[in-house]
């Protein structure tokens, strides 16, 4: 499909720079197929779900995984960013960098401030390989949870290029940009749809019958990254590692034979669900890395409704709603947000999607 069709305009006074407070009060936008649009607010979910119904989250934990760091050649320096988004050994970690140009296999970085780290020097490593697109593995000198403590010392809060580019990064992201339920270590990225769960939204879900369960997919970089073909074909997909458990699979089979529906909190849950899910629509126990890239067209296997926030133009993930719900739908929908005030990306207002029958 032609790249074009997932392209609209985008006020920049619509991007939120700040989350809603408290979280729960940010403004849904429902989006039925059949039944229209309606506005309502993330604290109503509980009554726009049934008892019997499974809600998805994503628990990965945002790292901080955005570097600054001096190249050491020789005699010769330079600076150099690393944004960290797939972790592939205990010491080693795909990176994306920039300027890459400055980069070649065999070079030494030193990240953090000199003396300001634990271990009485800057966090280490050598650029051990060099692919497309600005990515390296970055082989580090400490390894497993001396690495990560390291990373919490000398890194930084990934904001999304579209926050960061207008502030930066403050002690509140690394509360407002994490979820109340993240707890698996090694997302580059979080998983926003979740960012608008409260102690409180909890309780009412539990209260209306509404069955939560947990799986893990560690957000990479990759999210971030504009789909530059101008064909659908010819995108290239980053690979995320996710874990679906046996307990969460047998559990969501259980929910469908009931008659239940599966609601994904988050793109990430169903991309990881969608991964994990065979042709009969059954869940399996699930571990690995999925590069799925869903488009109009797809068959869906076992996600019946999506909570997730409002996405970039011509970004995979309105794609992925495209194919959801639609694409004429879609754009209708985003038309309406827009239209209405509706506060867009990792920040801001949420939608809630109900599965064309196309």
């Amino acid at each position: 499909m032609k790249v074009d069709l997932f392209d609209f305009e985008l006020p920049d006074e619509r991007i939120a720079l700040r989350p809603a407070e408290p979280r729960d009060t940010a403004r849904l936008l429902v989006v039925d197929p059949v039944q229209g649009l309606a506005n309502r607010h993330v604290y109503e979910l509980p009554n726009l779900l049934q008892p019997g119904d499974a809600l998805v989250f994503n628990d990965t934990k945002v790292i901080p995984a955005q570097l600054h760091g001096t190249r050491h050649r020789g005699d010769n320096t330079a600076a150099v960013d690393a944004t960290l988004h797939m972790r592939v050994a205990p010491d080693r970690w795909k990176a994306f960098v920039r300027p890459a140009k400055r980069l070649a296999v065999g070079d030494r970085i030193a990240f953090g401030r000199e003396g300001d780290l634990c271990l009485l020097g800057t966090l280490n490593a050598t650029v051990s390989a060099k692919g497309e697109a600005g990515e390296v593995d970055l082989d580090f000198d400490l390894s497993g949870p001396f690495l990560d403590d390291a990373l919490r010392e000398a890194g930084h809060i990934p904001l999304p290029p579209y926050i960061a580019s207008k502030r930066p990064e403050d002690a509140r992201d690394r509360v407002d940009y994490q979820t109340i339920y993240a707890r698996e270590e090694g997302a580059v990225a979080a998983p926003t749809a979740g960012l608008h769960f409260t102690p409180e939204l909890m309780d009412a879900l539990d209260t209306g019958g509404i069955s939560r369960h947990f799986v893990t997919l560690h957000v990479g970089a990759g999210t971030f990254l504009p789909v530059k073909a101008d064909d659908t074909e010819r995108h290239k997909m980053h690979a995320e590692i996710g874990v679906v458990s046996e307990e969460t699979a047998a559990a969501l089979n259980e929910v469908k034979a009931r008659g239940g529906r599966v609601v994904c909190v988050g793109t990430t849950s169903l991309r990881l669900l969608e991964s994990a899910a065979g042709d009969d629509g059954r869940m399996r126990a699930w571990q690995g890395a999925t590069d799925i890239f869903i488009t109009p067209g797809y068959r869906f296997r076992v996600v019946d409704v999506l909570m997730t926030n409002f996405h970039l133009p011509r970004s995979t993930l309105f794609m992925l709603v495209s194919a959801f719900s639609g694409l004429e739908t879609m754009r209708d929908a985003y038309k309406h947000a827009i239209d209405g005030g509706y506060r867009f990306y990792s920040y801001g207002d949420a939608s809630l999607l109900f599965r064309s029958a196309a």
